[in-house]
């Protein structure tokens, strides 16, 4: 009776220090699988923020570049604008004073021909008076 009870106490003790490895064991495996999940999650999130953030650098870069080649293009066809305006105003100007001198000078011409011709003739009516 003794040894038996001796054997069942051995065997009850081996069950408990089983049980015991297993559940620890199982314990160690779950910690150990929750942290790498974990790490896992934190590392993804943290590449998802990167990516994120270089995605939107990007796109403020690029819409900075397409801002500034919009106001490259609009001081550039505002400058021509003002440019063609000049010129054409420059060259409104020069083709009324050269016709304006034209005129004066057409006027002038005719003031001298009448001129001539009425000392011509007040001459030759005074001549032949004389006679």
């Amino acid at each position: 009776m003794d040894g038996n009870h001796i054997d069942n106490n051995h065997n009850n003790t081996l069950t408990i220090t089983i049980t015991g490895i297993v559940v620890v064991t199982v314990v160690v495996v779950v910690v150990v699988v929750v942290v790498v999940v974990v790490v896992v999650v934190v590392v993804v999130a943290v590449v998802v923020v990167i990516v994120v953030v270089l995605i939107i650098m990007v796109i403020v870069v690029v819409v900075l570049i397409v801002v500034v080649i919009i106001v490259v293009v609009i001081v550039v066809l505002v400058l021509v604008v003002v440019v063609v305006v000049v010129v054409v105003v420059v060259v409104v100007v020069v083709v009324v004073v050269v016709v304006v001198v034209i005129i004066v000078m057409v006027v002038a011409i005719v003031i001298i021909i009448v001129v001539i011709v009425v000392v011509v003739v007040i001459l030759v009516v005074s001549t032949s008076y004389d006679n």
